[in-house]
């Protein structure tokens, strides 16, 4: 069985953004077929969708009424089926969403099970009686802000949404539930997606005893989810039953793998992902918000990785600085460069120097960052409801560019459902195609000399105690030994590295033994020099 995706670079596309074909400015599967060329040149392995199935879009997707149909917005199956035959001729995997801890409050399963205490679909939600003086039955809060508990009168009781009201939580206690669930799957898998991306894969299992979360004592921030330890509510050691269901299923097929995005932080992410990929019966890998956020220091980078290392040494992981949920990584540290395209390029050679597999999203490759919106173009619920302390995720979600000389730089012919704005349409394809120094050629440099670089997609890594802001590692493989370096700061750095040869396309230069790093500047090394500072 080919393990194709333990050295994978995944890159991410947002449908809704990508390229509209039809004109409704909305992107579609035909449009991303369309765009696949540019995808393929990158040199990436594989592509993820987010949610493409029928929903009534309350949370862009992420609500789905309809596990084995393809929203009209984005097209037909057979629109999906050409999409993945174009896909696998330009040599790229394809993995799709799957959101199966909830599903939308327009699925039929929950229209029925909302009727009433006893039809065929009853237990397939997660229903709780009220406390006695009517309150929800436990202290849960939702992720989108306000209780996880909305109350039902035809059943006189409450159902738990650990996301948006519309979005109840399935019942994974129900077998029959993780039965119909693992068939949705198998749809796919028999249509030929390469693999799944699992939202929320740590939700999947409530505290049946239905006991209260106890409060968070470094809790911060102006969201009151984080009040919270969320040790009830999700996290739960059920999960891994699950999971070992979900990985047979997928080991019936030949060389498919499964991702699962572990929605936490700090060191209970690292825990999760590290039990979560542990062995050959769970998932195939994992990531989480860790890389995600706005810390950008060598301890933090070197923290995650070996956390996660220490705790599964047999485990798996999947890093990336940025999606469809967080702000753009070039403008959440933008403070530490001088130049956001030099950051940009340092990102990269960073993340695909990094053990494991990558995901890249949509517009990284170009150095693109957050797009400034007002509150009257948003779309996004959390930012709608607390803006503008919450600025939500339209941001980073804004569509992709093309053509700044095109409308709506060669998104759409129509108005787009988030604006194409200036400082976004300046970083477009055909700009950088015509530069040698741009973003977009350095991420096809650095993801070439990673494909090139066998210690850089297989190799043992060991960090290097060297004092921040450097970021220094090994990567040892099969006789090869390549030694990584990052100045995460905008002040130069000057390193003494003996016997050392600098390769791969860095930022970086060498006099002799002294290897002078400018602002966000990197370098690979050939072998392992001593590094004093």
């Amino acid at each position: 069985m080919t393990e194709w995706w333990r050295d994978a670079v995944i890159y991410q596309i947002y449908p809704r953004s990508f390229q509209d074909d039809n004109g409704d400015g909305i992107g579609d599967l035909r449009g991303i077929t369309r765009r696949l060329d540019h995808v393929a040149a990158l040199g990436v392995d594989a592509i993820w969708l987010s949610p493409i199935f029928t929903s009534p879009m309350k949370d862009m997707g992420y609500d789905v009424s309809d596990y084995t149909d393809i929203d009209p917005l984005f097209g037909t199956l057979a629109d999906f089926d050409a999409m993945v035959a174009r896909a696998h001729d330009l040599g790229l995997k394809v993995i799709i969403d799957q959101v199966i801890s909830h599903t939308s409050d327009k699925h039929p399963w929950f229209e029925e099970s909302r009727q009433s205490r006893s039809n065929p679909k009853a237990d397939w939600y997660v229903w709780a009686d009220p406390n006695p003086d009517g309150t929800p039955p436990t202290n849960w809060p939702s992720v989108f802000g306000g209780p996880a508990w909305e109350w039902e009168p035809r059943r006189r009781q409450y159902y738990l949404h650990n996301f948006l009201i519309q979005q109840p939580d399935l019942n994974f206690h129900h077998r029959p539930v993780q039965d119909a669930l693992l068939d949705t799957m198998r749809f796919w898998l028999d249509r030929g997606v390469d693999g799944f991306r699992l939202d929320t894969v740590n939700y999947y299992f409530h505290d049946d005893k239905l006991r209260d979360n106890p409060p968070n004592p470094d809790a911060d921030g102006p969201e009151t989810y984080g009040y919270q330890q969320h040790i009830h509510s999700k996290n739960r050691p059920e999960n891994i039953g699950f999971l070992k269901r979900l990985r047979a299923l997928t080991d019936e097929y030949d060389a498919r793998m499964m991702v699962g995005e572990v929605g936490d932080g700090g060191d209970t992410a690292i825990r999760i992902m590290a039990e979560y990929t542990e062995g050959s019966d769970r998932l195939h890998m994992c990531y989480s918000f860790e890389m995600l956020g706005p810390a950008f220091t060598a301890r933090h980078f070197r923290h995650v990785i070996e956390g996660v290392q220490k705790g599964a040494p047999d485990g798996h992981s999947c890093w990336s600085f940025s999606n469809h949920d967080v702000p753009r990584h070039v403008t959440r540290w933008g403070d530490h460069a001088l130049n956001r395209d030099d950051l940009a390029k340092q990102a990269a050679a960073m993340l695909l120097s990094f053990p494991g597999s990558v995901c890249l999203y949509q517009g990284e490759e170009l150095g693109q960052t957050e797009t400034e919106l007002v509150y009257a173009e948003l779309t996004d619920p959390p930012a709608l409801r607390f803006w503008p302390e919450v600025k939500g995720r339209d941001g980073c979600r804004t569509p992709m560019v093309w053509d700044a000389d095109a409308p709506n730089a060669g998104f759409s012919s129509a108005k787009p459902w988030l604006p194409v704005k200036e400082p976004q349409a300046a970083r477009a394809v055909a700009t950088q195609e015509a530069g040698n120094d741009s973003v977009l050629s350095g991420y096809r440099a650095t993801l070439a000399h990673r494909k090139a670089t066998p210690a850089l997609r297989w190799g043992a890594t060991r960090f290097l105690d060297l004092p921040e802001p450097l970021l220094a590692f090994r990567r040892d493989h099969d006789g090869q030994t390549v030694t990584c370096i990052f100045n995460l700061s905008k002040t130069p750095a000057v390193v003494q590295a003996a016997g050392c040869t600098l390769i791969g396309p860095g930022h970086a230069s060498l006099s002799g033994d002294v290897l002078n790093l400018p602002a966000n500047g990197f370098a690979w090394l050939d072998g392992a020099p001593d590094l004093t500072v």
